[in-house]
């Protein structure tokens, strides 16, 4: 389909993004779905939003006769648009419109993989679907039959099919719970097994994927597109040291991404929130790198990831930085422990990351005395399973062990 896409730069939302680099993600965002052939872009700038139809009339007459000339089908806005604008410039136009929202939305149900990530999917577009019914009926009068005992001489169409949403909408939450206890009764079943857990995260199309690969020699789909990974992936990954960890894949983070996707894709990101360490993958060559990481760090911020969890910034695409900003790079990446300057592409790096993931989890060990009674029988099997027992003798009541462990043990251990 020939799409063009729209930036709108609105002069009272001025954020810290530039708008040829907000016009740019969205070409990229258009790109991402398959069968989608940009046949143009534009940013538009507004003094303010018109209720109507977004743009003012003028606007709105001109893009016409670049649509018409252009043959264009569908028209992306990269913001939110309304409703009443939606159905009046599709009007205008005679073009299918999305907005940003939508076309995330649209990406999301290509990509999803997993049963999990499908029903998210659907649960988050039925959301989004509800609040623009008015583009389906555009008088409310319209009416089912009824003898109307409820509410009047009927019921609107309108009020059906919301109704139909919301008990489609119930349906799904039952099934997504089913699904989420499986995959708690997974999480609790790895959390048996002894061996830390790493999370990639990172703004889309940071390069979490070729990294992933690098360093599992798996072969995860992994493009130069946003939202390749959507699924979150798992693997078994031996460190230098002999030591075992498993990796994580996450879904990739975006600026303004959809409230009902924020909630619909918790769930994948719940690896991130039991991790024994975060590697915050970055596309250093990206020119909003910055507020590309600022992103990140607001979405974790909100997600509740415990500020002690330990942190690493992966530095990636450094085949992409040249001569002279490329050794400030290395110099900048030398001068801050937390950072290591990598390419997932060639290899460059990944060696050093992985003796650094390593050295994370040689923590000062401590020693203590934990009392246990009879009764606490998994704390018990617990600590044999982690290999922090140093001695051990019964008392009366319990147990009475001596481990030596590393305070991220430690935290483990009482949160049993």
């Amino acid at each position: 389909m020939r799409a063009f896409v729209l930036h709108p730069d609105i002069k009272s939302q001025q954020g810290r993004r530039l708008p040829e680099h907000g016009l740019a993600e969205a070409v990229s965002l258009a790109a991402a779905l398959p069968a989608m052939d940009v046949v143009g872009a534009e940013v538009v700038r507004l003094p303010k939003v018109h209720p109507g139809m977004l743009f003012g009339s003028g606007k709105v007459e001109e893009l016409k006769e670049k649509f018409k000339a252009l043959r264009v089908g569908l028209v992306l806005v990269d913001g939110p648009v309304t409703p009443v604008q939606q159905r009046n410039l599709e009007k205008e136009w005679g073009v299918k419109l999305l907005d940003r929202t939508g076309l995330i939305l649209e990406i999301f149900s290509d990509r999803a993989r997993t049963r999990e990530g499908v029903l998210q999917v659907e649960m988050a577009a039925l959301s989004y679907q509800r609040t623009r019914l008015v583009r389906a009926w555009t008088h409310l009068e319209r009416q089912r039959g009824g003898f109307g005992f409820v509410g009047g001489p009927g019921e609107t169409q309108i009020e059906a099919d919301r109704r139909a949403i919301d008990d489609q909408v119930l349906r799904l939450k039952r099934q997504l719970a089913k699904v989420v206890k499986t995959r708690e009764l997974h999480r609790a079943a790895r959390k048996k097994v002894p061996f830390p857990i790493v999370a990639l995260v990172g703004y889309t199309n940071a390069g979490k994927s070729t990294l992933f690969n690098r360093m599992t020699g798996a072969e995860v789909l992994a493009k130069d597109m946003l939202f390749a990974t959507l699924d979150p992936t798992m693997r078994g990954v031996v460190l230098p040291s002999g030591r075992k960890i498993i990796l994580s894949d996450t879904v990739g983070f975006i600026s303004d991404l959809p409230t009902q996707l924020v909630a619909a894709f918790r769930a994948t990101l719940e690896e991130v929130l039991s991790a024994d360490l975060i590697l915050h993958v970055r596309d250093i060559a990206h020119p909003e790198s910055a507020e590309q990481a600022a992103d990140v760090a607001e979405i974790l911020a909100s997600l509740g990831v415990n500020k002690a969890t330990p942190q690493l910034e992966i530095w990636n695409k450094l085949d992409l930085v040249d001569g002279a900003a490329r050794e400030a790079l290395l110099v900048q990446a030398a001068q801050r422990p937390e950072v290591i300057a990598v390419s997932a592409l060639t290899g460059e790096g990944v060696e050093h990351l992985l003796e650094r993931a390593n050295s994370v989890f040689d923590e000062e060990k401590t020693e203590r005395t934990v009392e246990l009674a009879f009764s606490d029988g998994r704390k018990h099997a617990w600590l044999h399973e982690h290999d922090v027992v140093q001695s051990e003798s019964e008392s009366e009541t319990g147990w009475v062990v001596k481990v030596r462990w590393t305070a991220r043990q430690e935290k483990r251990f009482r949160d049993l």
